[in-house]
C-alpha cells in the first residue's frame, strides 16, 4: 500500500471520529439525546429506544432529496444508505447519498436488499460493482426479507436460503474488509434466522415492542423502532434507528467495526481493525 494513501485514509478516519466526538459533546449538554427528532405516530412499545443515546437513520430513493447537512445538525450519529437490490439495481441516489452524509461527516454503511430469485454470486458481483469499499465507512448492511409484493416466488428449503446468506456475507466482507450488519424483520428471522449462530451485529425491526420481545434472546446492535419518525433535512417520514450501547462504545465500533461485545473473539481472527 502506498504510504501516502495510506496517511490520507487515516487521516480522513480521524477527521471522522473527531466529528463524530464533537456531535456527542454537543448532544451530551442537552437534555435529549436527539433534539431535533420526531414521530408521527410515535408507539409506547418502543419508548426504550429514546433513552438510547445514539440514533440514526436509514434511507432510500423513497425520501427523495435530503438535506445532509441539516440532518447532522439535527444530531444524526449515523446513516444506512440503501445501495443495491438482487443483481441488478442501483438506488437511483445512492451514490448522491454517499457522498453528501460523508461531507456532512455522519458515518454511513450501505446496504444491499437480497433478493431470492437471484444467485447469491450475482448479487456480491453487483453489490462490489456498486459500492466503494471507503475505508471510513461503517460495515456493509445485508438486508434480509421476503419478497413480498414481488414477482419472485422462490421455493428453497431453510438450508439452501442459509447457505444465500453465507455466500452474500462472505462476499460483502471479503469486498469492504468488514463484517457485515444484518438487518432482518420478525418473520424472516423467526422462519430463517432464528436460532443459527452468527458473528454478524444484527439491526433488528420491531416498532411495537422492544427486541427482545419479538427475538428471543438475539441481541441487537442497532434497533430500528419506528418508520414513522421526522428529522430535519428529510421531506416525510424516514426510518429511525438506535445503537444498543453507550458513547465509547460505538466509538469503538466505528474505530474497528465490530460490535464491541463480539471485538476481543473476531479480532483474533483478524476480522476487525485494530482498535484505536
Amino acid at each position: 500500500m502506498c504510504r501516502d494513501g495510506w496517511v490520507e485514509r487515516l487521516s480522513q478516519s480521524i477527521a471522522l471520529v473527531s466529528i463524530i466526538a464533537l456531535v456527542a459533546f454537543v448532544s451530551g449538554c442537552a437534555t435529549n439525546y436527539y433534539p431535533m427528532k420526531g414521530d408521527s405516530s410515535p408507539h409506547p412499545g418502543v419508548a426504550r429506544a429514546h433513552t438510547l443515546p445514539i440514533h440514526g437513520i436509514d434511507v432510500s430513493r423513497h425520501q427523495g432529496e435530503i438535506d445532509w447537512q441539516a440532518v447532522a445538525r439535527a444530531g444524526t450519529r449515523f446513516a444506512f444508505i440503501k445501495a443495491t437490490d438482487g443483481g441488478d439495481y442501483l438506488d437511483p441516489l445512492f451514490q448522491q447519498n454517499w457522498r453528501l452524509s460523508r461531507e456532512a461527516g455522519i458515518p454511513r454503511a450501505a446496504y444491499h436488499f437480497m433478493y431470492w430469485c437471484r444467485t447469491a454470486d450475482e448479487q456480491v458481483a453487483w453489490f462490489a460493482a456498486n459500492v466503494p469499499p471507503d475505508p471510513d465507512a461503517l460495515p456493509p448492511v445485508l438486508d434480509l426479507e421476503w419478497n413480498n409484493g414481488s414477482q419472485c416466488r422462490p421455493t428453497l428449503s431453510r438450508d439452501e436460503v442459509l447457505e444465500k446468506v453465507r455466500i452474500m456475507l462472505a462476499g460483502m466482507e471479503a469486498h469492504t474488509g468488514k463484517v457485515p450488519i444484518i438487518y432482518t424483520d420478525i418473520n424472516f428471522h423467526r422462519d430463517i434466522l432464528e436460532g443459527v449462530q452468527l458473528d454478524n451485529p444484527m439491526w433488528l425491526r420491531s416498532v411495537a415492542a422492544e427486541p427482545l420481545e419479538r427475538y428471543r434472546d438475539r441481541p441487537f446492535t442497532f434497533w430500528q423502532y419506528t418508520q414513522t419518525g421526522t428529522v430535519p433535512g428529510v421531506r416525510g417520514d424516514v426510518d429511525r434507528n438506535a445503537w444498543y450501547g453507550s458513547e465509547a462504545e460505538w466509538i469503538q465500533f466505528f474505530s474497528t467495526g465490530c460490535d464491541p461485545r463480539s471485538f476481543q473473539r473476531l479480532a483474533a481472527q483478524g476480522r476487525c481493525a485494530a482498535s484505536r
